[in-house]
């Protein structure tokens, strides 16, 4: 089982320096490319600073000149915001001046609020059918010329310029957690990228349910590969995890507010926010995050890696922001890669 890394520039205070934020993710993106970790990954959301992610594709290449090894996702380009064109070039750019270490991957998005904006009368449930369109149309640009007449694009005969680096094109990946996200996945051969949230061990073995029947559907001669994210905080005292248990409470509270498109942001920053209603709820109780996230001393995040190994999952994606303290974010890849992936070497 090998490691990627999920980092964001995060700011949650207009007192925060935005340029100390984007040093520290640098410095988190160089320790994992000298750490071990196979991939780190760009996301993309607008107009919050929660997350500072425009543009995946210009975050890429700003790491990509400052690491060696490390693979570059995007995680993810969200569809419905993008032209295929566009997806195609930039991802091809990037595959060029990252010397070949360019991963694309697709998603629906998430957040109404960013629809809103972006997408005017666009809903968010939509996002799946520009994926659908989208993907082959990246493809077939990345290797000629391409004429396309589809439902939501059409455009004269175009290609990809400049091509990827990589043949016959970078790995593609598709973030899913319904049936028929990993049925479409399979049948473009994507990867597969899933997030169980805070929810138990039982929803990533849901996944791989949904993964191995949408291969057995669409059954192909190479099979891809299926990752699984969690949020991560490896800790030296048990008393420094109700500190990571606040943070995260913090941006749920955030995400919440967010996903249900409710209440006012302001330069970016969300409104004051209602953390008691987080905490309250059976699912987000201290206890539960604890059992069902990657929150503990190294040799327990060894135990519960194991059973992501042992269930067949081949990525770990380790998601390092959700507003903890960057030191106490640094020292916790630290501890990771000191002390919980030699567990997993080879």
């Amino acid at each position: 089982m090998n490691f990627q890394l999920v980092v964001n520039m995060e700011r949650h205070s207009p007192t925060t320096d935005m340029t100390a934020v984007a040093a520290h993710t640098l410095d988190m993106v160089r320790m994992a490319d000298a750490g071990g970790f196979e991939s780190v990954w760009a996301a993309e959301h607008h107009s919050t600073q929660t997350y500072v992610a425009p543009n995946p594709f210009q975050i890429l290449t700003w790491w990509a000149a400052h690491t060696s090894r490390i693979r570059l996702g995007a995680a993810v380009v969200v569809a419905p915001f993008w032209h295929p064109i566009k997806v195609a070039e930039e991802s091809a750019l990037l595959d060029l001046y990252s010397g070949g270490r360019m991963d694309l991957g697709f998603g629906a998005g998430a957040l109404q609020r960013e629809f809103d904006r972006l997408a005017p009368g666009v809903e968010q449930s939509a996002g799946r059918d520009y994926i659908a369109e989208m993907l082959p149309a990246v493809k077939a640009l990345w290797a000629g010329d391409h004429e396309h007449d589809g439902e939501l694009w059409s455009f004269p005969s175009a290609c990809s310029v400049p091509t990827p680096v990589q043949t016959p094109h970078p790995p593609v990946w598709m973030a899913a957690r319904s049936p028929d996200s990993f049925e479409l996945a399979a049948k473009h051969g994507c990867n597969v990228m899933t997030w169980a949230m805070t929810r138990p061990f039982s929803e990533v073995e849901t996944y791989l349910t949904h993964f191995e029947t949408a291969l057995q559907n669409n059954p192909r001669d190479v099979r891809p590969l299926l990752a699984t994210m969690r949020h991560v905080a490896v800790v030296e005292r048990d008393a420094e995890i109700d500190e990571v248990v606040a943070a995260l409470h913090r941006q749920l509270a955030r995400l919440d507010h967010l996903r249900r498109n409710v209440g006012g942001v302001k330069r970016g920053f969300v409104d004051p926010l209602d953390v008691a209603s987080i905490k309250n709820r059976e699912e987000f109780a201290r206890d539960e995050l604890v059992h069902n996230l990657m929150f503990g001393a190294p040799e327990r995040i060894v135990e519960k890696l194991e059973r992501y190994r042992d269930l067949g999952i081949d990525r770990f994606t380790y998601c390092a922001s959700f507003g903890l303290d960057p030191g106490r974010e640094t020292r916790s890849l630290e501890l990771f890669i000191e002390e919980v992936m030699p567990h997993f070497s080879g």
